[in-house]
Parts: structure tokens; sequence; C-alpha cells
């Protein structure tokens, strides 16, 4: 049995084409307004702007996770998530073979598989680990990995929430010079609008990169979450010894595009309250 291909990374166009159009947006309407891209070229600013929120986010964070967090970055431009067609076509392959030659025939075609979740399930199942229990370990390992990866997205989210705050502070840093000149008034107003550019880059930065970098990479989380559910879903079957045709038709669940946000365990969700029905009283 060929083993599981490799999943190319390909550009997300979401993300490049979404940076090109919002930075055309905002420097289009300045152009408009009759500005100039000297205007708000300003490298001091830049400096304090990026400068500032990084080293927050490095006081914010602990190093293993910021470490990581530039390291996931790259799920931003792009995408690594395979298609659950083709991961169920895979597993299907497993079932079919296992239900005519018994799951032990599985074992060689378990060393060559490429991906690591997979190749840890199927080694569980063909070693006779208990179906109950193998889902308790992948569940585990699935929590734990994803409480992880969530970690070094929030890298992104809480920089997001620093910028505009640093951009602010360069603003006022320039105010302070321009106070300093209050007796040359041309200087004085050029001054000004060089001062708020820092609170142009701080909100930019934040609502146009790290903000929608943040959500990107958590997007991208649960996609991973929920390929790993698929691949426990259909290796329990294997399991069970499921007709492939019904593991199949359950696994075609995972089809949806958008990933469903797992509920926090222990947590039920509260009925609505209903207003109580009036209580009759006797005349």
């Amino acid at each position: 049995m060929a083993r599981q291909p490799r999943v190319k990374a390909k550009a997300d166009l979401a993300t490049i084409w979404g940076v090109v159009i919002a930075g055309t947006g905002i420097l289009g309407g300045l152009l408009l307004e009759g500005g100039h891209i000297q205007d708000i070229a300003q490298l001091t600013a830049a400096f304090i702007v990026l400068g500032g929120t990084l080293g927050a986010v490095m006081v914010n964070t602990p190093l293993p996770i910021l470490s990581g967090a530039m390291k996931r970055f790259r799920h931003v431009i792009f995408d690594r998530i395979g298609s659950p067609d083709s991961l169920t076509d895979e597993i299907i392959a497993y079932a079919t073979k296992a239900r005519k030659n018994g799951l032990v025939s599985l074992e060689h075609d378990a060393e060559k598989v490429l991906d690591p979740f997979l190749k840890k399930v199927l080694n569980l199942a063909v070693d006779g680990a208990d179906i109950q229990d193998i889902r308790k370990m992948m569940d585990l390992q699935i929590d734990i990995e994803e409480q992880y990866a969530m970690a070094e997205a929030r890298v992104f989210e809480s920089a997001g929430g620093y910028s505009p705050t640093i951009g602010i502070i360069g603003a006022v840093l320039g105010l302070i010079q321009v106070m300093k000149n209050l007796a040359n008034i041309d200087q004085v107003g050029h001054g000004i609008a060089v001062a708020f550019v820092a609170t142009v880059y701080g909100v930019a930065l934040a609502n146009i990169f790290l903000l929608p970098a943040a959500n990107k990479m958590k997007t991208r989380i649960r996609q991973d979450t929920q390929r790993k559910e698929l691949i426990l879903e259909g290796v329990a079957g294997i399991v069970e010894g499921l007709n492939p045709k019904i593991i199949r038709s359950k696994l075609e669940a995972y089809r949806c595009s958008e990933p469903v946000v797992k509920k926090p365990a222990g947590r039920p969700v509260q009925p609505v309250s209903q207003p109580a029905a009036p209580v009759s009283r006797p005349a």
C-alpha cells in the first residue's frame, strides 16, 4: 500500500491579497486626500512601535511559547492542511485491508505512514490496545497540543493589543518634542503631523496584521484538531471491525469547511430559563 503523500505547503492567497488590498486602500485614500507617502514614512515612529510592541510581548510571554509562535507564523502565509477527502480515502484503504486480512496485516503499512498522528494511532491499534484506551490517550494528546498551539496564537493577539498603545506613546513623545519648538509655528504644525504617525502605525499594525494573523492561526489550529479527530474516529472504526462503507459515512461529517469549536469538557450547556407560569389563585 502506498504511503500517505506529504501535504505540500501552498501560499494562502487570502492572506497575501488581504494585506495588499488593505495597504492599497489606506495609501490610496491618503493620496486621494492630497497627501504624500512621505507624510507617513517615519522611521522613528516605526522603530518605537515595533520595538515597544516586541518588548511588551517578550515581557508577557514565556520564551518557549514566543519561539513557537514565531515558527507558527508560517501557517498564516502557507496552508498545509490537507483535504479531508484524501485522508478519508487513505483510512478507508486501511479499513478494507484490515477487514480482509485482519488488523495485524496493517503492521508494515503503519510503519510507512508519514503523518505522525496517524502512525501513532495505527501502531496502537495493531499492537492490540483497547479502543477505549486509545481514545483516552489520543484525546489527551489532541487537547494538550491544541492548548499549546492556542497559546502560541495568543502571542499575536496580545501583540495586537499592545501596538496601538505603543503608538500613542510614540505620539506623546513626538508632541513633547513639538512643545520644545513652540516659538516656530511652522515647525509646530509639521511636528504634530509627524507625531501622530506613530499612532497610525500602531493601529494599522494591530488591525491589518497582528489580530487577523492570530485569528488565522486559530482557524488553522481548529482545522488540525478536526483532522486528528477524523483520524481517531476512522482508526476506531477499523478496530471495531466496521464495514468500510460505514466508516466512510461517519468520516464524511468532517467535510464541513468551517471547523467546529470544541466546548470545554465538564461544562454542560445550561438551558435557557423560561419564565415561570402564573400561579392560579382561588377567587
